[in-house]
């Protein structure tokens, strides 16, 4: 493994995405210098190194240029005619900083909006996955993997408190010798749906009322209501678990089902957990309300990651054979329902930890773009139905977020060499791949690797194992119910009343009825009260 301290993270990806002879990551190389390129480099080449390594030096050591590089003498003065005349147009500099200025924001991320970021590395601690898998990460103990992770709120905009009730979202991009392999998780094991023709839905009901643009406690219950598989997912954002203490201080999970895939093409089910290191914990309602700070979790991970305390995650997985998963009690492939670690035990395959912060924030975790379409050898998608559509939107989100080329920003970018006929586009600025026909011509093939494994028996086989069930039935309300039975009584306490506190603002009774209903086929003592305490809080605000 090469030694990364002399570069940043954004520099050597840059670096890595446009030098030529850049060494793979089990390559060493002396000093960290660059070998040099062949006769076939450009002119301009040598300039997008120069403008990274100038991003990292101090104030002190440069001179104020303008956008093209001219060294500008009066960066705060505009030109204008006389002390009282118009200004001119001929002054490029000002209209340059102002045309820049209007369009320096992108669009935001639909969910996960607000976040915060670092680098680091994951290290593999166990030969565990190396049983199931061939994915190059978990060959050796003992091997490092450099990432970069994401933190977010699902919830809320940019600017909103990052401590507040909220589903956590955690986003990891593990840069392997043979590419990037991204994991999306959030802080709880399930999700609200499992038919992903409800996501639009699921949010613009969690989010904000069209006429108001404040939260709409009718829509929130109504979605709860009209669909009743969400009700796990409700009693965990409704308990204490909703409130974490910070992301530092939060487990995630990847809650989709995923493949692993060995060189035989034996597969297996599996899902990964995160478990805090600092250890997880979560505020009641009431500490939560006190927390002043609207950016504590995000000032947590950055002071925390600046002493040096290096924070982490112990790396677990779940797996199921295709065999297990036949005789599981739930669908494996449904995103309500739990794998519940008494019943699939966590087997520990490594860790994670954070020994770098960003040096530009914009660069590196605005521009981050994660999707589970970034897969490598040895994993592999399931069949599970809303994992398949994350895999179009994901990607699909981050076009139109960051541009075509997204993959070529430094951030995003592999360490290993890109050859394809992708070309052209918005913000192709790696050298659009040179010289090579943009096709498969007979007179410069690109070579093919052969295929790692055969998979073709793997659809039919799940196929013929594993229905996908959209009904809801009374195995639907089998896990709502054992979560709630198993909280303590303080735990049982703050459930109630974080519920009853937020039906008691819905001003349609019907919708009201309809969520009780719901909670009724789970917990009938949670239903009744729920109820009590909502008609107590209304009593108290008449």
């Amino acid at each position: 493994m090469r030694n990364w301290a002399p570069l940043t993270v954004g520099s050597a990806l840059v670096l890595a995405c446009t030098v030529a002879g850049w060494p793979s990551l089990a390559e060493p190389a002396a000093n960290d210098k660059l070998r040099p390129r062949q006769s076939s480099q450009t002119v301009f080449e040598g300039a997008l190194a120069t403008q990274i390594q100038a991003s990292h030096q101090p104030a002190e050591a440069l001179v104020y240029t303008s956008g093209n590089g001219q060294a500008y003498a009066t960066p705060f003065a505009a030109q204008r005619i006389g002390t009282d005349g118009p200004l001119l147009l001929q002054d490029t500099h000002l209209v340059d900083n102002q045309a820049l200025f209007n369009r320096k924001n992108i669009p935001d991320r639909v969910v996960h909006a607000l976040g915060a970021g670092a680098h680091g590395f994951f290290t593999t601690t166990t030969d565990f996955a190396r049983q199931y898998t061939m994915m190059s990460l978990f060959q050796r103990v003992g091997q490092t993997t450099p990432i970069t992770m994401r933190f977010s709120n699902a919830g809320g905009h940019k600017g909103s408190p990052d401590t507040g009730r909220n589903v956590r979202g955690f986003a990891v991009k593990f840069r392997t010798p043979n590419g990037n392999w991204d994991l999306l998780m959030n802080n709880s094991p399930i999700f609200f749906l499992r038919d992903p023709a409800k996501f639009p839905a699921l949010i613009q009901a969690v989010g904000e009322n069209q006429q108001t643009g404040r939260a709409d406690s009718d829509a929130f219950f109504d979605f709860l209501g009209s669909n009743g598989e969400s009700l796990p997912q409700y009693l965990r954002f409704l308990s204490d678990a909703g409130t974490s203490q910070g992301w530092l201080k939060t487990d995630a999970y990847s809650g989709h089902v995923y493949k692993w895939v060995k060189q035989d093409a034996c597969l297996s089910f599996r899902q990964i957990v995160f478990k805090s290191s600092q250890g997880a914990a979560n505020y009641t309602a009431a500490d939560q309300a006190g927390v002043g700070n609207p950016a504590q979790a995000a000032q947590d991970l950055f002071e925390s990651i600046k002493a040096g305390q290096r924070p982490g995650w112990k790396v677990y997985a779940q797996v199921m054979t295709p065999q297990d998963a036949e005789k599981f009690r739930y669908n494996v492939l449904d995103l309500t329902k739990e794998w519940r670690e008494d019943l699939v035990p966590l087997n520990e395959i490594g860790k994670v930890e954070l020994t770098q912060n960003p040096t530009n924030y914009f660069a590196e975790v605005e521009q981050a773009a994660f999707t589970p379409g970034n897969i490598i050898d040895g994993w592999e998608p399931s069949d599970d139905p809303v994992l398949q559509l994350r895999l179009f939107a994901y990607t699909d989100a981050q076009r139109y977020r960051l541009g075509a080329n997204y993959q070529q920003i430094p951030v995003n970018c592999p360490m290993n060499a890109v050859a394809n006929y992708q070309r052209n586009g918005a913000a192709s600025y790696l050298g659009n791949q040179g010289s090579r026909p943009a096709f498969d011509a007979s007179y410069a093939h690109l070579a093919v690797a052969p295929r790692a494994y055969n998979n073709d028996n793997h659809t039919i086989w799940k196929s013929g194992a594993i229905r996908y069930l959209s009904q809801v039935s009374a195995v639907d309300f089998e896990q709502p119910r054992y979560f709630y039975d198993n909280l303590s009584p303080d735990q049982k306490q703050s459930l109630v009343g974080n519920f009853a506190g937020g039906l008691s603002q819905v001003k349609n009774p019907s919708v009201v009825n309809r969520a009780l209903q719901v909670v009724q086929q789970a917990s009938p003592e949670l239903a009744q009260r729920v109820y009590f305490a909502m008609s107590a809080y209304r009593a108290q605000s008449s």
